[in-house]
């Protein structure tokens, strides 16, 4: 039988989500903890991957199980296995056939800075000192992303993918105090796809990047002519969400 897991991790420590051969990855660790529990191998497959230092709110990976099992006892075998930055929320049967990568019809992040200095912050915002922002230029920036399909510009060198191609459905940076938090939604995301979209709207925040460069940047499908990434510890995988169908209620 096919189960979801649903979980959280803060990226801090790990070498992204992806199991890595000579370094600690949040699948590995996972991998590990259910191999123990359940007394088998155990290999599970992530929505998605994220780069070393990002962090995921919500992050959900599949695994095929044989046998009946007690929810609550398992999550209580596997969160005292892991470490505690890592935290695993449910256990869902779903249908034999569902994927977590592949079944996703949206995936939700937020790049969160912290506009001065907070010592309690230093992993998780990118902290931006002395640095004015025109957030309406930004919000202006980022809406014209919504008129777009094809984002080469913003992804990984050398990426292997069949297509540039990116549905996205939100795109804003929303202030709350010194906090300034950039949200986005799509379907899928390209490699490094939302940390050079922030990098490319710092730029565009500071006036270094005009409205009309930002739409030429994107049709140029050219990597170099975008911003520069901006640091992986400002961002969350917030949300990934599946037809609900594929869920079995018991």
């Amino acid at each position: 039988m096919r189960y979801f897991i649903e979980l959280s991790y803060k990226g801090t420590n790990y070498h992204g989500w992806q199991y890595q051969p000579n370094a600690i990855s949040v699948q590995e660790l996972i991998n590990k903890a259910m191999s123990t529990v359940f007394r088998v191998n155990i290999d599970i497959l992530g929505a998605g991957r994220t780069d070393s230092g990002v962090h995921a709110e919500q992050m959900y990976a599949h695994v095929d199980l044989e046998n009946e099992f007690n929810e609550e006892e398992v999550l209580y075998k596997l969160n005292a296995l892991l470490p505690k930055d890592i935290v695993i929320h449910a256990v869902l049967k779903v249908e034999d056939e569902a994927h977590a990568r592949f079944d996703a019809v949206s995936r939700s992040y937020e790049y969160r800075i912290y506009r001065g200095r907070n010592p309690f912050l230093t992993e998780t915002t990118y902290q931006l000192i002395n640095k004015k922002l025109n957030i309406d230029k930004m919000n202006e920036a980022a809406e014209i992303l919504l008129t777009y399909t094809n984002f080469q510009c913003f992804s990984r060198s050398n990426s292997d993918v069949k297509t540039y191609n990116c549905a996205i459905t939100n795109a804003e940076w929303i202030e709350s105090g010194e906090f300034l938090i950039f949200h986005i939604s799509a379907d899928r995301f390209l490699r490094n796809m939302v940390r050079a979209v922030v990098g490319t709207l710092i730029k565009v925040g500071e006036d270094k990047i005009s409205i009309e460069d930002f739409k030429k940047i994107i049709e140029s499908k050219n990597r170099s002519n975008a911003g520069p990434s901006a640091p992986a510890h400002g961002l969350f995988l917030t949300k990934v969400e599946y037809p609900k169908t594929i869920f079995i209620n018991e």
